[in-house]
């Protein structure tokens, strides 16, 4: 079981090198991260893009190209197909954003004859490991579902529990969190919450432990759940998978962890057919690079 991301880069080894793939790549950030999850051993890299551009940011940075595929493709959107199609076709694993804007990415995913479309929904997944907390966070959705209604959440705990599960976390447990830790009818948070709870009790959401609603403290940290009187709860401190209410509950937590924690992080969009990052420009480089060996990790247990 993974706990924290040097875990995740032993489980790569194990797992064997993957290509990845990077659409429109002339980005210094991103090259560099490939840079080095190819120094490491965690991937190939095939890069679509403007090669003369790739090639004078491979010169300022010390990258060897002949050591990389680089596919000459001009036009942006053209380049992000060429990149995604290889995915599709299987001759990549991991389909990674470059110079694009987020919308030109999910379009080259969606689409119909090269994308990594599966027909259900997709959802990020930010996986931390975070100094204090013995076992790695899985946070869900912090970046692309804005207000999930509550068959939205069945696909964020099925997408995220998947991510879960390739890290080795075998029963993962899922907290769908909210400012309290009872049903308030007045919070519809707390409602789908218990609803998500008694569909896993019911077996209509699987491979997992569903116990909400939650309060943070009571999901992540043991002693708050002695201090409550709230031992007999299926999750006391011990949750692998956070479900945010909405994308702002999700998006100032991991603002928060990002600014004020010691930590260690990574991201992937799931639901496609093959792993995608979808990365920030201002995430390190060391972001982007665990990322990538989670993606890989995924990568290995889709096929």
């Amino acid at each position: 079981m993974s706990k924290g991301f040097d875990d995740l880069l032993a489980k790569v080894r194990e797992v064997g090198k993957k290509k990845l793939a990077i659409g429109n790549a002339q980005d210094s950030f991103v090259m560099e991260a490939a840079k080095q999850a190819h120094d490491r051993g965690i991937v190939d890299v095939v890069m679509t893009g403007d090669a003369d551009k790739i090639s004078a940011i491979a010169k300022d940075i010390g990258m060897d190209l002949s050591e990389y595929e680089v596919i000459d493709v001009k036009e942006p959107m053209e380049a992000a197909l060429a990149a995604v199609k290889l995915v599709h076709d299987g001759k990549a694993d991991i389909y990674m954003k470059g110079l694009l804007d987020t919308k030109s990415f999910l379009k080259s995913i969606l689409d119909k004859e090269v994308g990594l479309r599966t027909g259900k929904p997709l959802s990020h997944v930010a996986v931390f490991e975070i100094e204090g907390i013995e076992q790695l966070l899985f946070l869900t959705d912090v970046a692309f579902v804005p207000y999930p209604t509550l068959e939205d959440k069945v696909s964020l705990i099925n997408n995220a529990v998947n991510v879960a599960h390739a890290c080795g976390i075998e029963n993962p447990k899922v907290a769908p969190v909210a400012a309290v830790e009872v049903v308030n009818e007045k919070m519809p948070a707390t409602v789908e919450a218990a609803e998500l709870t008694k569909m896993n009790e019911d077996g209509e959401i699987t491979g997992c432990i569903v116990d909400g609603p939650l309060s943070v403290d009571l999901a992540i940290f043991p002693e708050a759940a002695k201090h409550k009187g709230a031992t007999d709860r299926k999750i006391v401190g011990d949750a692998d998978v956070i479900l945010f209410p909405d994308i702002h509950a999700g998006n100032i937590a991991y603002k928060f962890l990002v600014h004020t924690t010691k930590f260690k992080n990574g991201c992937i969009l799931a639901g496609t057919s093959a792993p995608a990052i979808l990365t920030s420009r201002s995430d390190s480089t060391e972001t982007k690079v665990n990322s990538i060996a989670l993606a890989a990790v995924v990568a290995a247990a889709k096929k």
